[in-house]
């Protein structure tokens, strides 16, 4: 038995073993990891590798109810730790109760989405490691200065140390995708809580990145004006753009309205 590839699940079957061991054996310097759970395993490919290693224990989650079929018709050692569901429609708290890892090859169609659940769990996931398309693992993995350095890269990095591994070529895929990939690392930093409001500053960074050619002072005007009128603009910060923004100064940024705005509600 084998699996078709379903083009609407965004499935690409990695083929080369080599490449799938280089992947696996970034969970040997993480020890302290008891818990991994593989994001659509297909027929398996990294998976023998993430079960040949004894140090933390493999759950895997796939929609596709053929490659669940095939799952556990070849790895008996899986049982009862595959699960036949929508990763990005479960709660990971009530699946498990600690922390754990996020792993794999996942599906190009909804891999930021995946991104965002991870970040709706940063507390309990401290690991990402996985495989993109490479134009979204170097957006992840960018920093300040990038022309891809956007949203999702500061809203990540934000709360994790983030490196960019490795590329891989479409030739290692069934089928080949039309475009490179790359492997990425997320490690969870100490930040336990941004030392502003969470909320505006995901405001502050999506209206600075959705006009990124403007500087900060025009691109955030509608929630400049909305926070408080006649706000001081002159704030170095405010004539620059947000591709050259450090996480911390998005930060600073989001402190200098949140003032404002507690100030102008007095």
């Amino acid at each position: 038995m084998s699996v078709k590839p379903k083009k609407h699940l965004g499935q690409h079957f990695l083929k080369d073993e080599t490449v799938c061991q280089r992947i696996a054996n970034q969970m040997d310097l993480h020890p302290e990891i008891k818990t991994v759970l593989e994001i659509g395993p297909g027929m398996g490919a990294l998976t023998k590798f993430l079960l040949a290693k004894d140090h933390f224990e493999t759950h895997v989650i796939e929609i596709d109810e053929e490659s669940v079929d095939y799952l556990h018709e070849n790895f008996p050692d899986l049982r009862g730790r595959i699960y036949s569901r929508d990763f990005l429609h479960e709660d990971i708290s009530k699946m498990f109760d600690g922390e754990l890892a996020v792993f794999g090859n996942f599906p190009y169609n909804i891999s930021s989405q995946i991104l965002f659940k991870v970040l709706d769990h940063k507390n309990q996931i401290p690991l990402v490691v996985g495989m993109f398309q490479k134009e979204v693992a170097e957006r992840v993995s960018e920093g300040p200065g990038s022309k891809k350095y956007g949203i999702i890269s500061v809203l990540l990095q934000a709360y994790y140390d983030i490196e960019y591994l490795f590329t891989v070529d479409e030739n290692v895929f069934i089928p080949p995708p039309k475009v490179k990939s790359g492997v990425i690392k997320l490690k969870r930093n100490n930040v336990k809580k941004l030392d502003c409001d969470k909320k505006l500053f995901k405001r502050v960074v999506k209206s600075a990145f959705n006009q990124r050619r403007k500087t900060l002072r025009n691109s955030l005007k509608s929630l400049i004006n909305e926070v408080s009128e006649g706000f001081d603009t002159s704030d170095e910060l405010f004539q620059r753009r947000a591709e050259t923004l450090s996480v911390q100064e998005f930060i600073q940024l989001t402190q200098q309205l949140e003032v404002k705005n507690s100030s102008s509600n007095v």
